[in-house]
């Protein structure tokens, strides 16, 4: 079975407390890994303002899953999302070989450097 490259962003709700969202989290990664996926990296993006309101509620802890993973997985870890009330909203999305390249070069550091740098040059003229 042949394996593609995904990544998934979900947003918690605001009210659990740090023990639970490490849990959730936990499990979403759990259920990625038995089903066959590779975790490749992830980011937790903290508590963050919604852009606007879900559920009456006005921030969510964002966190990023980048894995490689058979198709069959995608739809038992959206089904966990579905049925997890702490899940206020998900999106998973297949990776193209330039997305996958452009994160390699972001967990690298790599365009980090190369903002400060033409930053810099900006600076200098």
């Amino acid at each position: 079975m042949d394996n593609r490259n995904y990544e998934t962003v979900f947003i918690l709700t605001p009210v659990l407390n740090d023990a639970q969202v490490q849990e959730t989290i936990e499990k979403f990664t759990q259920v990625l890994k038995e089903n066959g996926a590779d975790l490749l990296n992830t980011e937790n993006w903290g508590l963050r303002k919604l852009a606007y309101p879900i559920q009456k509620k006005s921030t969510g802890y964002y966190y990023l899953v980048e894995f490689t993973a058979p198709t069959t997985a995608i739809d038992v870890l959206e089904l966990a999302y579905r049925r997890d009330e702490r899940v206020i909203r998900f999106l998973t999305t297949a990776l193209d070989k330039h997305a996958v390249a452009y994160n390699e070069r972001r967990r690298k550091g790599e365009l980090k450097e190369q903002k400060a740098k033409s930053q810099s040059e900006a600076v200098a003229q």
